[in-house]
């Protein structure tokens, strides 16, 4: 596999940067780097997930599959402090990174570990999964997410997903009701897709 934000090891000299963002009403600190996603800002994409992001009715922890160096999990994590979340990446550089700013940002309800997807997620019953897929993964890694998404959350839990209608919308609202059933279009700006798929 050819060295991007998806690879487990990224090869990219290392060269770490600061920044600070706003998201959803929360101030962050943001240690990045390259060989990750996304490495100078919050991308669309995910700003437009933490912003649309509903808490579901029922009780569990919540999960952020791919969370690079951790904006999602952490925003959601500081917006519903009662909520677990565990936060996953097949990026070593991403979790270490994750780790570094979940303590300079004093979130606590956090757990991160390095996981190929969900494959090392051990927990069950989310109320919610959240995930910018990696698009460069390709359709089969990223359809595999849903497949095992689908089966770690909660009976009424959710997967949310955020994804451009150029890069693979369309067959993934298709997977999606293929797994759920129903899938709600929560969202849509600038060619992004957010998806609510709820598991009944």
């Amino acid at each position: 596999m050819s060295q991007h934000y998806y690879s487990k090891n990224p090869q990219t000299k290392s060269n770490p940067r600061e920044w600070t963002d706003v998201l959803r009403g929360e101030k962050f600190r943001f240690q990045t780097d390259t060989g990750v996603f996304s490495k100078s800002e919050v991308d669309f994409g995910s700003r437009l997930l933490i912003e649309t992001f509903e808490r579901a009715e029922i009780d569990g922890p919540v999960l952020d599959v791919g969370c690079g160096y951790g904006p999602i999990g952490m925003a959601v994590a500081k917006v519903f402090p009662r909520n677990q979340v565990h936060m996953v990446d097949v990026n070593t550089r991403a979790i270490e990174l994750a780790k570094t700013n979940v303590e300079k940002n004093n979130v606590t309800n956090v757990q991160i570990y390095e996981s190929d997807g969900l494959g090392a997620v051990e927990a069950t019953d989310f109320s919610a999964i959240l995930t910018n897929p990696p698009i460069r993964a390709g359709k089969e890694t990223i359809f595999r997410f849903y497949e095992e998404a689908a089966e770690k959350l909660a009976d009424g839990g959710s997967l949310w997903v955020v994804i451009q209608k150029k890069q693979g919308a369309p067959s993934t609202q298709v997977k999606l009701e293929e797994l759920f059933g129903e899938v709600r279009v929560v969202d849509k700006k600038k060619g992004y897709f957010i998806f609510e798929a709820r598991k009944v």
